[in-house]
């Protein structure tokens, strides 16, 4: 009789919803899941308002199991999340006139998580490509990725969901085509003889936006209906939630030297700034907005020459050094453009500008070794490369000199030796000088690997 009775008490409290359970109760009920038909959920979904469609349908309840069952940690993390972006969201959305439920468009996106980057690049909330986030004026540089900026990206996603609507004058094409490109979505509309509805032309979709859409109406599901299946809302991150201020900083600014002199974690200032990518704000900034915590502005303000100038003095060389030499960095260079012509492969060019193969990569976007004749290709040339001349150049202030006068120029300064540049290989480098192979460069340098690096310094003759 008695594990009757306790069986009924179970019973009734798993049927609660959760946000009557609190503390560690909570914790232990949480993981008892309800049972969610599919006739349950297509009826909740039936009484959802909204702008954009939200059809039913096998591949949407599979999502649906997907984030309230088979990985729920993943939707408590997008629950901890979602009070510090959505209202910026829902600011911005109402502001341009756009469907409030877009908000759930960036957890497909990026699991609200505003420093995300995928492996094609896409970065941000909205997970805007390099070359799309230049168009909407998110500009990227080594240190600032303003694709990371929560209002700025906000802002450029609302330019673009609405051109893709008003392309199509659909919600759910228009989102097909934030993921995969209207011309995409175009392709398939033909293919399907030109029917007019996403899941009408669901299969001549690529195979990533099939899931693009049931994933979008799953999440908007799934954080309408958290009580009902046992998602505990009470675990909020606490960091993202702190007001916080403003203050303008020119020229160049540490932060994490500038946190712990307000005895402030670096996290806690990058978390408020997540477009700052690389912990500095560069030399040349002017009144670069700084977001600081709200109950710290007083006391910045009244000291902040003194913050400003120690915080300006440490890492500077060292992080400009790292700038220079990361792959695919443009810090310090200039933009070149080169037009491909017959015969022309990455490595000429690259040899040519004296620059990475991998660079001219990430630059255009390339991800294999194939261009075409006529091409652009952008190059981001160090201000010491001559355009005039194929130059065999050092890294300093010296006059540029060819391959013919290298070896003379090294006799005459009393040395025989070569300063690897950005871009140099060991083949590269053999073949500027006469009889120079790359396996005597190895020897005369005791080299057991290829392996070089920008100011290293080499030898080429006895």
């Amino acid at each position: 009789m008695l594990k009757i009775k306790l069986s009924v008490v179970a019973f009734l409290i798993a049927c609660l919803p959760c946000s009557l359970l609190y503390g560690q109760e909570a914790d232990v009920f949480e993981d008892l899941l309800p049972d969610a038909p599919y006739d349950l959920i297509e009826d909740r979904l039936s009484c959802m308002e909204s702008e954009v469609p939200l059809n039913f349908n096998n591949n949407v309840k599979s999502f649906i199991d997907y984030f309230t069952i088979r990985n729920r940690e993943y939707t408590k993390g997008v629950i901890e999340r979602r009070d510090r972006f959505f209202p910026i969201f829902e600011e911005i959305l109402a502001k341009n006139g756009m469907p409030e439920e877009l908000k759930y468009l960036s957890i497909v996106e990026s699991g609200l998580r505003a420093n995300a980057i995928s492996r094609v690049g896409a970065g941000g909330l909205w997970q805007f490509m390099p070359s799309t986030g230049k168009m909407y004026k998110l500009s990227q540089s080594w240190y600032i990725d303003e694709r990371m900026n929560p209002r700025m990206a906000t802002e450029a996603a609302c330019k673009y969901l609405k051109e893709l609507y008003n392309m199509f004058d659909d919600w759910e094409l228009a989102l097909a085509a934030y993921n995969t490109g209207p011309g995409n979505v175009r392709r398939a509309i033909r293919r399907s003889g030109y029917k007019k509805h996403f899941w009408e032309i669901y299969r001549y979709l690529p195979r990533e936006t099939r899931s693009y859409l049931p994933q979008f109406v799953a999440i908007a599901y799934t954080l309408n209906h958290l009580d009902e299946h046992n998602f505990v809302e009470h675990e909020l991150d606490m960091q993202y939630l702190q007001e916080h201020d403003t203050i303008h900083v020119s020229n160049y600014i540490h932060l994490e030297t500038f946190a712990s002199q307000l005895n402030l974690c670096v996290e806690d200032l990058i978390n408020l700034n997540p477009q700052i990518i690389r912990g500095a704000i560069p030399d040349g900034t002017k009144r670069y907005p700084l977001n600081i915590p709200a109950d710290l502005k007083a006391h910045i303000d009244t000291t902040k020459t003194t913050l400003l100038d120690s915080a300006s003095k440490v890492g500077k060389k060292e992080l400009e050094y790292l700038a220079r030499n990361t792959p695919g960095s443009t810090f310090g260079r200039t933009k070149q453009v080169y037009r491909v012509r017959s015969g022309d492969v990455l490595g000429t060019i690259a040899n040519q500008y004296h620059v990475r193969v991998s660079d001219l990569r990430t630059w255009n976007n390339i991800s294999g070794n194939m261009i075409r004749v006529g091409q652009r290709l952008n190059i981001w040339v160090l201000p010491y490369y001559n355009a005039n001349t194929k130059s065999n150049y050092v890294v300093s202030n010296l006059p540029v000199t060819t391959p013919k006068t290298a070896a003379a120029e090294n006799e005459t300064t009393g040395g025989n030796l070569y300063l690897v540049k950005n871009g140099d290989s060991l083949w590269s480098i053999s073949k500027k000088f006469d009889d120079l192979s790359i396996e005597k460069l190895k020897k005369l340098n005791n080299l057991t690997s290829s392996r070089i690096n920008p100011g290293q310094k080499l030898r080429i003759s006895l």
